[in-house]
């Protein structure tokens, strides 16, 4: 759909373009005008059992109406029931939709959890492409590649004749400033290869496949539609690119956009099922559960995954969306499982083992990295909050493929100096998981030993920290100031991008380095009173590697102010159930440090940047406005467009279409009356009035209009009549001028409202959309106009519907209020109790 033509729909909750726009200039209102006499009866196209294809569907960049959509839900099911004992067939098809919706979670989970593993394979060998090849078979990567090898031995298990670097290569030397040249030139060369290829398939192809994917996808299940960001191209290009943007060593992960994937074919084969394929409410429990698989093939971790889609992505998730959940996540996970793409038997790459358990001092460090992890979410927000703004504000923003050309070689020519860098980063956060023993290799690992062990154990020691440990800490150090500074400008580039294990890794390094000062504290000084209790000479008491693990919990859980579902993805991750209490603790400290900076998660502050319409049910409303401050139209727009029930014709509604913008009129009995009768959506009245022409004989622009059950007489030579009373919301949303915003806030929030109509004595004085509580909500926050006075002010101060001289104003938003002898004295009574109330 054209935003330019269609700038500014505030009937409905639709048109919420993105960005949302104010509209300065609004469409002029129709004049409606009676009819001809009301002499005789004629035959009418009666629409109420006749279904008219295209009425009740959306169209781009609008809400669905929750409420509609569940009514036509119940309405489908209760036509199953009563036909299903009247054939076998009838039987059979009730029973096929019963069962449709464990069908389609089960193909999600299938085709989520193989293409997760593809993924996962096609990423490491691309990764290991920018160092060296095996020559033996080139499909191995260089893990694969020396398996098999007699050569290799246990120190230098990475090196095998079967595997080239390139400057084996080009130049013969393996060693040497030549070699390392060339090997630096060729990891630049392809980073910058594979970062131009997804780039450039992404904006040629499938624009909507770059980025994470979460914030659009928790607007998708909030109600709005995106069509074509859950499309069969998306989820193509998604997954070649994720794997190219992975392998050129971007500061980026691929969990986030694999919920996207995941996600395309929850989308994709709903359509396999008319239950879902038809009702946008329906498919979003199906997008629920697709989430959960996401996540679950993401991290291998199902239960984690069932949780993410609960706390942080889903809208509305009933009892039966959570247990659909649970059954793609194990899906999911078990076809990754199947594939074994890590080689190592497990669902994870990041597993640990830990012997020694946690003590409580210990909570102390752990919480300086709860707090170290909410002092980097909220940094992180805030910079690449304010980077990606400057980038839709200036020209730069204009050149995406430059831009990630200059981040992927300023990130190749940094990273490739400093093995921590280069390595992968999945990579890097398992070395840092890993604990100490006597097999590791790691210069992490290089301790000075003691000479009179004798025999290999799992428990060792405490020992002094090496010359290795001591490089590698510097080397971390500078790994933490580069992995910080490239996160903030990579995430949000045209290429997909994930955040998760990036913030894992810079809390990961965090962690390790803190695990060490802790256990070289504790070795030195283990006759301090808080380590003499329980930390003896020659005792194995701290572990780095469950420093590291807190803190990329913690530093995750700043970015992304979760917390259940972080807790038990990260101890599914890691095995490490033993320490949930240290996680929970750190997570939590997270959490209130970046709250107390702003309440806004990163996919939170993405939605606001991007406009989309999503009213999040996390932030509460604290102000004292009310319903007639936001309605629509004010005081100086235009008069409120309106239809009535049977004095209107057909030439009457297209022209008011054509010349307004909204997107929905309110239904009134007559001018004379204005009361409310129902609420008709203007995609509704165009395909209504095309279908009756193309089917009907008669139909013709001076057509009478009807929106009532009883047919008004009309003369016996006027042309057919139209009924739309099929089309109309008998039952819409309304609430007084006077209902506090925080009610109407909280009605939108619950019931998914599109739209509510805004009454007085049953007059329809305006009407408030998900869009104007948006407006309503970002004006507050940037006090843009001063708040308002308290609910029981604004209720003197408003004005009434009779003048200073008692007679009855003439209009009021193009509705005539009717003396009524009772108006006045409603309004004393109101003052009196007002006045005597104590508030």
């Amino acid at each position: 759909m054209d935003a330019s033509s269609d700038p500014y729909l505030p009937y409905d909750g639709g048109g919420d373009n993105i960005p949302l726009r104010e509209l300065h200039k609004r469409g002029t209102h129709y004049t409606m005008t009676n009819g001809g006499s009301i002499n005789s009866s004629t035959h009418l196209l009666d629409l109420l059992d006749e279904p008219i294809p295209g009425v009740g569907t959306y169209d781009d960049f609008h809400t669905i109406d929750w409420v509609r959509e569940k009514c036509k839900d119940r309405e489908r099911h209760r036509r199953i029931n009563s036909k299903k004992k009247e054939s076998a067939w009838e039987m059979t098809k009730s029973l096929y939709d019963a069962w449709s919706g464990w069908l389609v979670v089960t193909l999600t989970g299938l085709a989520s959890g193989a293409l997760a593993g593809l993924i996962d394979i096609a990423a490491d060998w691309m990764t290991d492409l920018k160092e060296g090849i095996c020559l033996s078979a080139l499909w191995y990567n260089h893990e694969q590649c020396c398996w098999g090898s007699n050569e290799a031995t246990f120190e230098e298990r990475d090196k095998c004749p079967q595997w080239k670097t390139w400057a084996e290569l080009i130049i013969g030397q393996a060693e040497g400033p030549g070699s390392y040249i060339m090997n630096y030139i060729m990891y630049i060369f392809w980073a910058l290869s594979f970062a131009f290829l997804a780039v450039s398939l992404v904006k040629v192809f499938a624009p909507y496949a770059c980025g994470s994917g979460i914030p659009e996808i928790k607007t998708i299940l909030s109600g709005f539609i995106i069509r074509g960001y859950l499309g069969k191209w998306t989820l193509m290009i998604k997954t070649i690119t994720l794997v190219l943007a992975v392998a050129s060593g971007l500061s980026l992960g691929k969990e986030g956009p694999l919920v996207h994937v995941a996600c395309c074919c929850g989308n994709i084969f709903s359509y396999l099922f008319p239950k879902y394929s038809t009702n946008e409410a329906k498919k979003r429990e199906v997008l629920s559960a697709a989430s959960a698989a996401g996540v679950s093939v993401a991290f291998g971790a199902p239960i984690g995954g069932v949780l993410f889609s609960l706390e942080e992505v889903s809208y509305y998730f009933p009892l039966k969306t959570l247990w659909r959940s649970f059954f793609a996540a194990l899906v999911a996970a078990f076809v990754l499982r199947s594939i074994n793409p890590f080689g190592n038997s497990r669902l994870v790459l990041f597993y640990v083992e830990y012997h020694t358990p946690w003590y409580l001092f210990e909570l102390f460090p752990f919480i300086l990295l709860g707090v170290f992890g909410g002092l980097w979410g909220a940094f992180f927000i805030r910079a690449n909050i304010a980077w990606c703004r400057r980038r839709k504000s200036t020209k730069f923003g204009k050149y995406p493929v430059l831009e990630v050309i200059i981040v992927a070689a300023i990130t190749a020519v940094i990273a490739f100096p400093n093995p921590y860098t280069r390595l992968n980063t999945s990579e890097l956060i398992k070395e840092l998981f890993t604990d100490c023993g006597p097999l590791e290799s790691s210069s992490l690992c290089d301790y000075r030993n003691d000479m009179n062990a004798s025999k290999i154990v799992d428990d060792i020691p405490d020992r002094p920290a090496g010359i290795g440990v001591y490089s590698a800490i510097w080397q971390l150090c500078l790994a933490l100031i580069f992995k910080i500074i490239m996160t903030v400008f990579t995430f949000g580039i045209k290429v997909p991008s994930g955040l998760f294990i990036p913030s894992m890794a810079i809390g990961a390094i965090a962690g390790r380095i803190v695990g060490i000062a802790v256990e070289q504290l504790a070795y030195y000084h283990h006759d301090w009173f808080i380590f003499k209790e329980w930390c003896e000479v020659g005792a194995d008491c701290i572990t780095p590697g469950l420093y590291a693990m807190v803190g990329a919990a913690a530093c995750l859980g700043g970015v992304t102010r979760m917390t259940v579902s972080l807790v038990v993805i990260v101890f599914e991750l890691t095995g490490g159930l033993e320490y949930i209490v240290p996680l929970m603790a750190a997570v939590m400290t997270s959490k209130w440090v970046g709250d107390a900076f702003g309440r806004e998660g990163i996919y939170e502050a993405h939605i606001r940047l991007n406009g989309y319409p999503f009213l999040d049910a996390k932030e509460e409303f604290t102000h004292t406005t009310l319903a007639a401050d936001v309605m629509r139209p004010r005081r100086n727009d235009p008069p409120l467009a309106v239809l009535t029930q049977d004095n209107m014709t057909v030439d009457d509604i297209e022209n008011m279409i054509s010349e307004t913008s909204y997107n929905g009129f309110p239904v009134i009995m007559s001018k004379e009356s204005q009361r409310l009768v129902g609420f008709a959506l203007r995609r509704d009245l165009t395909i209504a009035i095309e279908s009756a022409r193309k089917k009907q004989e008669g139909i013709v622009g001076s057509s009478r209009v009807c929106f009532a059950q009883h047919t008004p007489s009309l003369p016996a030579e006027s042309p057919r009549p139209l009924k739309l009373r099929s089309i109309l919301d008998m039952s819409p949303f309304t609430v007084t001028d006077h209902t506090p915003m925080e009610i109407v806030v909280d009605i939108f929030r619950k019931l998914g409202l599109r739209q509510c109509l805004v009454t007085h004595n049953g007059i329809v004085l305006g009407i408030i959309t998900k869009k104007n509580i948006l407006e309503h909500l970002e004006q507050l926050k940037q006090h843009v106009e001063p708040l308002a006075p308290p609910w029981h002010y604004n209720k003197k101060r408003y004005p009434p519907s009779y003048g200073p001289d008692g007679k009855p104003r003439p209009r009021f938003n193009n509705v005539q209020l009717n003396p009524v002898d009772e108006e006045r004295e409603e309004t004393e009574e109101e003052v009196h109790l007002l006045n005597s109330t104590t508030l």
